[in-house]
C-alpha cells in the first residue's frame, strides 16, 4: 500500500467553487476509449499487472467459509503455474491485490491466508454496506470489529443523503471518524456514484473524502444500478489530481461494479496511465473491485499461451 494521506482541513470555499464540463468529460471518455489497446505480448504483460490489482471480492448474501478459503487460495495463485511458466512470470510474485469480504468473513479470510503463509491483505467493507443506512454509532463499531478481526484495508461506503443534500462539513466529519475507527488499515470511500446525481455531486464528494483522509476513493459498491462508468472515473481521477497538486498526497482509484472483462481492464489502465501517469499504475495506488474479471483475464492468458480458448474444466474455478 502506498503512504498514508492524512487529509487536511476541510476547504468549503474550494468545494463550493466545482463545476464539471459534462461535455468535455464525456468527450474525454470517448478518447481513451478509442486509444488501440496493446495486443499479443504487451497484452498478455498488461493483463498480468490487471491481476495484480484486482481486490478479488466476494460479498455474497450466501458466503461460507468455505467459499472464502477458495476465494483466498485463488488470489495467492490466481494464474495457474503452467500458464506463468509458459511466459517466465512463475516467480514474479503475481497475485491478485487483496481479498475483499464482508466483516463478519474477515476473521475466515485471515485464517486461510495464514494457513497458506501469505500476507495477502484481507479487506473488508464497513459503514452500512451497501446503503450506509445505519446509524453512526454502529458504522463505526463494524470498522473496529473488522480492523480486530484483521482486516487491513476497510471499504467504508459514504452517507449519500449528505452528499446529495450538499451537507459536505457534516460529510467530512463522518469519513474523518471512520478513518480515526480504521487506525492503521488503509480506509477506501465508496462514493456510490451511480446515485449521486451529477458529475459536480462526484468531484465534490472525492474532494471531501480526500480532505478527510481517504487513501483511495472507489466508484460503487457494486450493488447500485449504474456501477463503474468510464465518464465518472474522469472526474474522480481528475479530482485526485487535483488534489494531489494542492496537497502534495497521492490517493488511490477503484473503480467497482460491473468489471468483467479483460479488454475492459486493459480501458482501465490505459486511463490510469492516461489521466494519472504510470505512477498510479500498480496496486498501491490503483485497484480494480471485481468478482468475475479473473476468470476472463485467465481465458486470454491462456489462448495467448496455446493459441485456443480453454474448456470449463481446464481452468481452477475462481
Amino acid at each position: 500500500m502506498s503512504v498514508r494521506n492524512p487529509g487536511m482541513k476541510i476547504d468549503l470555499e474550494w468545494v463550493s467553487k466545482v463545476r464539471v464540463n459534462t461535455q468535455a468529460v464525456l468527450n474525454r471518455a470517448q478518447q481513451i476509449q478509442s486509444i488501440k489497446l496493446a495486443k499479443k505480448q504487451w497484452q498478455a504483460a498488461w493483463l498480468l499487472k490487471a491481476v495484480t490489482c484486482i481486490d478479488l471480492t466476494t460479498l455474497g448474501g450466501d458466503d461460507t467459509q468455505s467459499n472464502v478459503h477458495r476465494l483466498c487460495m485463488k488470489a495467492v495463485q490466481p494464474v495457474p503455474r503452467e500458464l506463468l511458466g509458459s511466459l517466465a512470470m512463475q516467480d514474479k510474485g503475481v497475485r491478485t491485490a487483496a481479498v475483499c469480504v464482508y466483516p463478519s468473513r474477515v476473521a475466515d479470510a485471515v485464517r486461510s491466508l495464514k494457513a497458506a503463509n501469505s500476507n495477502l491483505p484481507v479487506a473488508s467493507v464497513a459503514t452500512g454496506f451497501p446503503a450506509g443506512q445505519t446509524p453512526l454509532r454502529a458504522r463505526l463499531e463494524e470498522v473496529r470489529a473488522a480492523v480486530a478481526d484483521g482486516a487491513s484495508e476497510v471499504d467504508i461506503v459514504i452517507n449519500r443523503t449528505l452528499a446529495l443534500t450538499g451537507q459536505w462539513e457534516a460529510m467530512y466529519d463522518e469519513i474523518r471518524q471512520f478513518r480515526e475507527a480504521c487506525g492503521d488499515a488503509h480506509m477506501k470511500s465508496i462514493l456510490a456514484t451511480g446515485e449521486l446525481g451529477t458529475f459536480t455531486n462526484v468531484y465534490k464528494a472525492s474532494l471531501v473524502s480526500m480532505m478527510a483522509g481517504s487513501d483511495f476513493i472507489k466508484t460503487s459498491t457494486g450493488k447500485e444500478s449504474v456501477n463503474a462508468t468510464y465518464p465518472v472515473a474522469i472526474v474522480m481521477v481528475r479530482a485526485i489530481r487535483d488534489y494531489f497538486l494542492h496537497t502534495g498526497h497521492k490517493v488511490g482509484f477503484k473503480p467497482a461494479g460491473g468489471i468483467r472483462t479483460a479488454q475492459e481492464s486493459l480501458v482501465w489502465l490505459t486511463l490510469m496511465k492516461e489521466e494519472l501517469g504510470p505512477q498510479w499504475l500498480g496496486p498501491h495506488l490503483f485497484r480494480l473491485g471485481a468478482s468475475s474479471l479473473l476468470a476472463d483475464i485467465e481465458r486470454q492468458i491462456f489462448h495467448y499461451v496455446t493459441g485456443r480458448y480453454p474448456a470449463l474444466n481446464e481452468l481452477p474455478m475462481a
